[in-house]
């Protein structure tokens, strides 16, 4: 045996059995003394072999021993706790790996809440805030003297990482602030930091060093969930280090590439959310995403198609990020086509929901900013194709926000893919999420390519067409205003004259019977007196109840097949508010009519969507408690026409309210009287309006098939009858409407349109809330348990969130019945 290794070991098993049987606090004390000069700076160290052999072989044996003697006696043995800091000195001076291996060991290895655990928590407190898991880390970056324990690391691995929650699960409530999560990532991101440090100082010195370790760390500690607390210590700090050192990029690079592909996701996902801009993504990963097939997947797949909660910047960093390089620009492209493909996807469109919908569109509109016309050549028509199909799906959707969103992407793309040919154009209200459509497909700042430049104009919003729009507000034009001085003639300078309150004289009298206004509007070549009939009906129906019913079904049909002849400003509403105010007056036979010519062949989607609307307002007309007619309006109103002077009240009323105000009275009740009570008109006529509109849903026409194509129809029809449910509550006829509702809802309940599931789950809550509790579950036992689990699953996994959050509210309406049936125990 070398005589260097049998004196230090003959001296550190003297001191563990002196450090182990006395008592004696100086005898203690000279021990550790003698073995400190085995450390690394000590005053009187011991030579560097012994030193090695020491730190390799005994160092924690010692520490175990000095760890099991922990206690308040052995510590009170000296004054002033010398003994205390001597102790410490030990774990805080060796070699740092080591050292919080036993200490962890330790932790690990107590019983309970105890002086014991407390001290061990509060050194390992100590040992973090100085720095010393730097020096674990820069350990392991060092080459080995020997060769590597696989096993040492993964267990370094374990505790590093896993530290938060093995303290927390021991020390419970006395946890220490240091080793809460929040605090304690922070903390280990700037030691990564040191040690990164280090070793670009070892590098620049010549010597050799590895940090798969820190890789290793920094993976497993965004697998944990704590991106956001590493990153965002990390990230700017090597963001500053790497813009002007090309070893800092390189360092960067590597430690990215180093983490193993289970942990890859979780740090991109992590780094694409803390990046400042694509700048900053392509110093910190080069091209990693070319060399790894993990990171491929990852940024080219996953973040883009199988998720859809990155906010817009973060679209923009990773796809710029990979516009940025000429061997990554490849695989923009390819993502382009693969989302334009999902884009045209018709299953895409009603399975998806609509966040992820324009989350795709999002993606989509960057990479055509970051992509010229040449390499859009190759594969043009390929991306024609697809966009083509995505707008006829999403043009046939029954949403409007799906629609608006297939609108704007073809305008933007088909400018982009095909510049040359003719540009597609549509009207839509613009909103928040067209204007920010709009605005990211605006060309890149400072673009080069010509295909940018010629682009432009295609991409900006329709409005900007319009040179005279910026005028709109009535001002004069800036030229106009910076010309006008005093070198013009005082007779140019003339205001004209204000003429926004004239009105245009009408020649055309207005009718003053119904039946004059059905001849008026069938026959009559007189516009002006056609647009008169048009504006006085709705009043003439309100003030004449008994004539209006001798032609109550002709006027409707006349309404109805009514078309628009001149601009008459308001003609949908004046139709509507006609035709409404006939069903209120005569409900029976005209409901009949309507409803029987909505499944007629030859009218168009508008007009029966027109039927569903006036179904839907006259049984609201009809169900207000109180309801009295609207006062009749004589004439022919115009929009602009107001009353000049409000008209002197009649003579009785001002006598009574100078009564009122000079009598004195005691009484306490209100002397206001209520409305008065009427029935509900629409209980003896809701089977007029809702039965005959399940009656042929199933059964397809040449031009109208429910079923198939004409799903906007089915959605609004499916929305009337849930409104019609709810308006007949406290009527007789509900449970029988309520049944034959939930039967229709059975038969549609998997339907691919979220418009049309959204109706029916409107619809099952219109039955449990106009339906008596007790007749719920007296008649329609059945069908209310086939509806829990389909609510219940609807809830879950319904790709449609609207769709969702109705689902959760009819089966807090169902748990509200049941309690109300049957009440809870009494605990």
């Amino acid at each position: 045996m070398d005589p260097a290794r049998s004196a230090v070991l003959l001296a550190v098993q003297e001191a563990l059995h002196n450090l182990s049987t006395s008592e004696d606090g100086g005898h203690i004390l000279s021990t550790l003394g003698a073995l400190k000069r085995y450390l690394q700076g000590a005053e009187n160290p011991a030579l560097p072999g012994e030193q090695e052999e020491f730190a390799r072989m005994h160092f924690s044996a010692v520490l175990r021993c000095l760890v099991g003697r922990l206690s308040p006696g052995w510590l009170g043995l000296l004054p002033d706790g010398q003994l205390e800091d001597l102790w410490a000195s030990f774990f805080l001076e060796g070699p740092a790996d080591q050292a919080f291996l036993v200490l962890m060991e330790s932790i690990e290895g107590a019983a309970g809440p105890s002086f014991h655990l407390m001290k061990v928590a509060q050194l390992l407190a100590r040992f973090l805030s100085m720095g010393r898991m730097a020096a674990v880390m820069e350990g392991q970056c060092r080459p080995p003297a020997e060769p590597a324990f696989p096993l040492l690391q993964e267990t370094l691995l374990t505790k590093v990482v896993g530290l938060p929650d093995q303290l927390g699960n021991r020390l419970q409530r006395e946890n220490l602030e240091a080793f809460l999560p929040q605090n304690y990532f922070p903390l280990l991101g700037e030691e990564i930091m040191r040690a990164l440090q280090a070793v670009v100082d070892s590098l620049r010195g010549g010597w050799d060093c590895s940090i798969s370790f820190l890789s290793r760390v920094l993976g497993k500690a965004c697998v944990h969930g704590r991106q956001k607390e590493i990153l965002g210590v990390l990230v700017p700090r090597l963001t500053a280090l790497s813009e002007g050192s090309c070893l800092w990029q390189r360092v960067c690079w590597r430690l990215v590439e180093s983490v193993p592909d289970r942990a890859m996701e979780a740090l991109l996902m992590g780094l694409v959310e803390v990046a400042a801009g694509p700048e900053v993504l392509s110093r910190l990963l080069g091209n990693l995403v070319v060399k790894s097939r993990k990171a491929r997947f990852v940024m080219t797949r996953k973040i883009l198609f199988l998720q859809h909660r990155h906010s817009t910047p973060t679209l923009q960093s990773l796809l710029g990020y990979l516009a940025m390089d000429s061997q990554r620009r490849p695989l923009l492209v390819q993502v382009l086509r693969e989302l334009l493909e999902t884009w045209g996807s018709s299953s895409a469109v009603r399975h998806t929901p609509l966040p992820q919908q324009r989350y795709v569109s999002t993606a989509l509109l960057i990479c055509l900013v970051h992509l010229g016309e040449a390499e859009l050549w190759d594969s043009r028509d390929e991306l024609l194709a697809s966009l083509m199909a995505g707008v006829k799906n999403r043009l046939d959707s029954s949403l409007p926000a799906v629609r608006r969103l297939g609108m704007i992407v073809a305008e933007v793309a088909s400018a982009r893919i095909h510049p040359e040919g003719p540009r597609l154009r549509f009207q839509y209200e613009e909103d928040e999420l067209s204007r920010e459509l709009l605005a990211l497909a605006a060309p890149l700042p400072g673009a080069d390519s010509p295909a940018e430049a010629d682009a432009s104009p295609s991409v900006a919003p329709v409005a900007a067409e319009n040179p005279d729009r910026g005028n709109a507000d009535g001002g004069v034009p800036q030229a106009q205003l910076e010309g006008s001085g005093s070198d013009l003639d005082s007779d140019d300078e003339l205001v004209p004259y204000d003429m926004s309150g004239d009105q245009e004289l009408k020649s055309g009298k207005a009718p003053a019977y119904v039946r004059d206004c059905v001849e008026a509007l069938t026959s009559s070549e007189d516009w002006e007196r056609w647009e008169a009939a048009l504006r006085a009906l709705e009043g003439l129906i309100l003030r004449s109840p008994a004539a209006v019913r001798e032609v109550s079904v002709e006027l409707a049909k006349v309404l109805l097949h009514l078309e628009e002849k001149t601009s008459v400003v308001g003609f949908e509403g004046l139709r509507q508010r006609a035709l409404v105010a006939v069903v209120v007056t005569d409900p029976a036979p005209v409901a009949e009519y309507l409803t029987s010519q909505f499944y007629a062949v030859n009218f168009s989607l508008r007009q029966r969507m027109d039927i569903l609307d006036v179904l839907t307002l006259a049984a609201q007309e009809l169900s207000r408690p109180g309801r009295l007619p609207k006062a009749p309006q004589c004439g022919s109103p115009s929009p602009s026409s107001q009353p000049s002077s409000t008209p002197a009240p009649a003579w009785r009323a001002v006598v009574e309210e100078r009564i009122r105000n000079k009598t004195r009275r005691f009484s306490q009740g209100s002397a206001r009287r209520g409305p008065d009570a009427r029935p509900n008109e629409f209980n003896l006529v809701a089977g007029y309006f809702f039965f005959p509109l399940l009656r042929h849903f199933d059964r397809p026409l040449v031009t109208f098939d429910l079923l198939g194509e004409d799903q906007l129809v089915l959605g609004r029809l499916v929305h009337t009858l849930g409104a019609l449910m709810y308006l007949a509550v406290n009527t007789t006829v509900a449970v029988a409407m309520g049944k034959a509702l939930l039967e229709f809802v059975w038969t549609l309940r998997f339907h691919g349109d979220a418009f049309v599931r959204q109706g029916l789950l409107s619809a099952v809550s219109s039955v449990l809330l106009s339906v008596p509790a007790e007749r719920l579950l007296a008649d329609l036992p059945d069908e209310l348990l086939e509806a829990r689990p389909w609510l219940a699953d609807v809830a879950e996994q319904d790709p449609d969130e609207d769709c969702r959050l109705l689902a959760v509210r009819a089966l807090l309406l169902l748990e509200k019945l049941r309690h109300t049936l049957v009440p809870p125990a009494p605990p």
